[in-house]
């Protein structure tokens, strides 16, 4: 059943990651274009640091900084007296009631919490590259059709919500598809937050197990599992080709680009 699980927790992570991951682009993507030095220097310095370290190394290190700095917070709050430091050596340590989650929590709470950091940790790293294609598809906007508005009377944010955003997706898809196809290919990386994903599963049910009262009837069958991986994956990037290609063929329709025009010309 761990498998059969494991299948649920990838679908589940893909489920929840992939609108957090484009609300957190979207709205870097707008920071990056604001007026305001600030916001503007966030969204570019976010898109940038992010984009330019390697997915692993993120992982081990943000994951690992993110419950150290939760856990630091909590003992301050729940904690006052603590007098020992939390660095000892290569330990982090902090009193019992400053654990997340709590020592003696429930196995389903250490779970949530493992899949919690995980879906946040896929967010932040996917939000940066996706912020980066949103960016470009806003100023691939034809500028004149914003100065138009603009001469028409509408607000900056009016342009933004009523000539900009409908448009932009229109170049954004080709580079969130492929963004989303990447996300498929990353979600293996879950053993590195502690998730038990299929990649997991199928190493430890196909391998060899020493003879015991729970040998397996079977030798080593990693292979046949990676296999079944395999067709599990392609399918599912099969199905999501065909989405977005309708989900193209559906925002391309009226639209001044190629794809406009072709379904123009097939009509006609």
């Amino acid at each position: 059943m761990g498998i059969y699980w494991s299948v649920g927790t990838v679908l589940l992570l893909l489920a929840i990651t992939a609108p957090l991951a484009l609300l957190l682009g979207f709205g870097a993507a707008n920071a990056a274009r604001s007026r305001v030095a600030p916001l503007r220097w966030f969204g570019k310095t976010y898109m940038a640091v992010v984009r330019g370290v390697p997915d692993i190394a993120f992982f081990l290190f943000f994951v690992i900084a993110l419950d150290q700095g939760i856990e630091y917070l909590r003992q301050k709050v729940l904690c006052p007296g603590w007098d020992q430091p939390v660095r000892q050596g290569n330990d982090f340590v902090v009193c019992p009631q400053a654990k997340m989650p709590l020592g003696n929590a429930a196995q389903w709470v250490h779970e949530t919490y493992g899949f919690g950091l995980a879906v946040l940790t896929f967010s932040i790293v996917f939000g940066a590259f996706a912020a980066n294609v949103l960016f470009g598809a806003m100023r691939a906007v034809p500028r004149g059709q914003l100065e138009t508005a603009e001469a028409y009377g509408m607000s900056r944010r009016q342009v933004t919500r009523r000539i900009l955003v409908p448009q932009m997706w229109v170049y954004a898809l080709p580079g969130l598809s492929n963004l989303w196809m990447v996300l498929i290919k990353a979600t293996p990386l879950l053993f590195l937050l502690g998730v038990e994903d299929i990649v997991y599963w199928a190493r430890e049910l196909g391998g060899t197990k020493t003879p015991n009262f729970t040998d397996y009837p079977h030798g080593d069958w990693r292979m046949w599992y990676f296999l079944a991986l395999l067709i599990f994956y392609l399918a599912l990037t099969k199905v999501s080709e065909v989405v977005l290609s309708r989900i193209m063929s559906r925002l391309t329709r009226g639209q001044a680009t190629a794809g406009g025009e072709a379904q123009r010309k097939a009509a006609a």
